[in-house]
Formats: C-alpha cells, sequence, structure tokens
C-alpha cells in the first residue's frame, strides 16, 4: 500500500478506539499531500505513523490540532526526519508480562529470561510486577508499584506463585536505558496520549530497572541468541521470549531465527502478530482467521493463546487447554 492509505489503515484499524488524537492526525497526513513527500523520502521501515508521531512529540511538537502539527513538522523536518532516522518503534510494554507469566510460571525454575528485541528490557521483570486477573485480588510484591491488569477466556492456567528470576539478559540493535533521560523521554513518546494508565505504569517499571538493571547487548538477534543462551547460569532454565519483535525482520531472517531456537532447544516464548511465524499459525485450531491486532502467545511453536499487543486481553485456545 502507499504512505496515504497506510495513514489512513492506521488511523481506522489502529488508532480509533484507542487514541482519538492520533486517528485525527493520522487521518489528516494521510490528506496532506506535502506531509506525504517527505515521509517518502525516509527509507519503507521508518515511514512508519508511530515513528513520525512519536518523534514530532520527542521535539516538542504540536499533536493536538492536525493543522498545527502540519505546519510544525513542515517547519521542522529536518529534525524530524533526524530522529525518524536515530530512533525506532521501540515500545516496551511491561503490560506484556500479565500475558507471559502462565508459561514462565510453569517452567522449571529458576529462569534466565532472554529476551530479544528488548528494547530496555522492561519485559524481563515478571516477578517484580503484581498481577490482577478478572479484577481480582492483585499479587505479586506486595512493594511493587507496577499493576498489571488483564482480562481472560478460556481455560487459562492463571498461576497462584510467580516465578524466580536469576538471570536477565537482552539485545536489541538499539537497547535503551532507562537511566538517560533521553531514552526514558523516547519510551514515554511512544505511549499514545490518551493512555495515561500505560504512561504511569511505564514510568514505574522504568523505576525498577533503574534499581536492578539488566544485561542488555546490543547486536543483531541472530548473531547473539546463541551466545546468550550459553551465557545462561548454570542451575537455571534459560528461556528465550520476544514480543511484536519479529515482524520488524525479513522473512529469511525470521526463518533462520526459528531454526536456531529449533537447535537450542530451550523453552522459546513468542509472542507476536498472525503471519510472522508460520508453524505456529498453521497449529492454530480451525475457526476464524485471526484479527491481525491480535498477537498469537506460543511455547516452542505450540499456540496457546491469542493475546492483546499491551498485555491487556489473554483468550486461552482450547486445544492449549487440552494438551
Amino acid at each position: 500500500m502507499d504512505t496515504a492509505e497506510r495513514y489512513r489503515r492506521f488511523a481506522a484499524m489502529e488508532a480509533r478506539g484507542h487514541s482519538p488524537t492520533y486517528e485525527r492526525l493520522t487521518d489528516a497526513i494521510a490528506g496532506a499531500p506535502d506531509l506525504l513527500v517527505l515521509i517518502d523520502q525516509l527509507p519503507p521501515a521508518r515511514r512508519q505513523p508511530n515513528l513520525l508521531l512519536a518523534a514530532v512529540r520527542f521535539l516538542g511538537g504540536p499533536v493536538d490540532d492536525p493543522a498545527a502539527f502540519r505546519a510544525w513538522v513542515l517547519a521542522h523536518w529536518d529534525r524530524v526526519r533526524a530522529t525518524m532516522l536515530e530512533r525506532r518503534t521501540q515500545t516496551n510494554e511491561p503490560g506484556r508480562c500479565s500475558v507471559l507469566l502462565p508459561v514462565l510460571a510453569r517452567l522449571p525454575r529458576p529462569l534466565a529470561l532472554i529476551e530479544v528485541g528488548a528494547s530496555a528490557g522492561l519485559c524481563l521483570y515478571p516477578d517484580r510486577y503484581r498481577y490482577r486477573y478478572d479484577g481480582g485480588a492483585a499479587f505479586g510484591p506486595s512493594d511493587s508499584a507496577v499493576v498489571l491488569d488483564c482480562d481472560t477466556t478460556g481455560a487459562a492456567p492463571l498461576p497462584d506463585r510467580l516465578p524466580e528470576v536469576v538471570w536477565r539478559a537482552g539485545v536489541d540493535l538499539n537497547p535503551l536505558d532507562v537511566a538517560d533521560p533521553q531514552d526514558a523521554r523516547w519510551l514515554e513518546c511512544l505511549v499514545w496520549p490518551e493512555q495515561h494508565q500505560r504512561l504511569g505504569r511505564l514510568r514505574d517499571a522504568m523505576r525498577i530497572a533503574r534499581a536492578e538493571p539488566p544485561t542488555l547487548v546490543r547486536g543483531d538477534l541472530n548473531e547473539t541468541i546463541r551466545d546468550l543462551v550459553a551465557a545462561a547460569p548454570a542451575g537455571a532454565t534459560p528461556v528465550v521470549l520476544h514480543s511484536a519483535v519479529l515482524a520488524y525482520l525479513p522473512d529469511g531472517e525470521r526463518e533462520a531465527f526459528a531454526a536456531t531456537m529449533r537447535e537450542l532447544g530451550c523453552p522459546w516464548i513468542s509472542n507476536e502478530a498472525p503471519g510472522i511465524l508460520p508453524a505456529v499459525d498453521r497449529r492454530l485450531p480451525p475457526g476464524p482467521r485471526p484479527d491481525r491486532l491480535l498477537f498469537t502467545l506460543a511455547l516452542n511453536e505450540r499456540p496457546l493463546a491469542r493475546t492483546g499487543p499491551h498485555g491487556q486481553y489473554l483468550e486461552w485456545l482450547p486445544a492449549a487447554a487440552a494438551s
């Protein structure tokens, strides 16, 4: 699709119902030829609506009014362009731990967590957050300010205890440091304007990561994953996990990663959109085609559940409950 259609679809299918501000802006961008010409000068991977909107907010530009947004971007395009080329859409949503937890809690403990596409590593702290499923009582560390809410359907194996994590490591092409004010601000700008609860949760999670920084490696996931698994402490179960990451890889690199994970044989938890891991899609139970805005949670390519992209929803699959 061309850039105008991409922004229209973002407005109608992603922002609608979640961010009126971004719905208005991206719909207006789709009808602004002068902005589209500038966006089309960027590499295809850098034309994402999320990236443009976050870059403008990061630079202090207006997002409340489409006309003011357009005028500001045209006047400051060199700075916007530079930010879009330097930064990435590294949304680091700790809420995703609520859908990872039922899988992590069933693995042999203690765990050595390894996240690919880790951003700042905020999903490496499932044992440091509190959880509330279906509006029930929250459980987890009593001193944690982070409470993750998740609605469930199906026979989800909700845990009665948290995993024991003894090591946290991640890899990213551009790892973010929550102790760096600019990196922390970028993470905040990736949260959509009306999502105040997510923003507060992000800030609380960053405080946890600042107090106990993870090991973050700069590099390509295919070039580093073997070394990271080998570096896990003796006696711990190495667990590789990722969420909304593999979509940014070409098909060949995705398959290379999947082949490596099959060879390594350690627990591999994926939480990705439909069409990203063909082996997972083939094993989904019969039924309607999965909504592209829902992810599929899988363990070693065996689908377990459909999930909300920010961990707000967990639909455990019947086949997973029976196995």
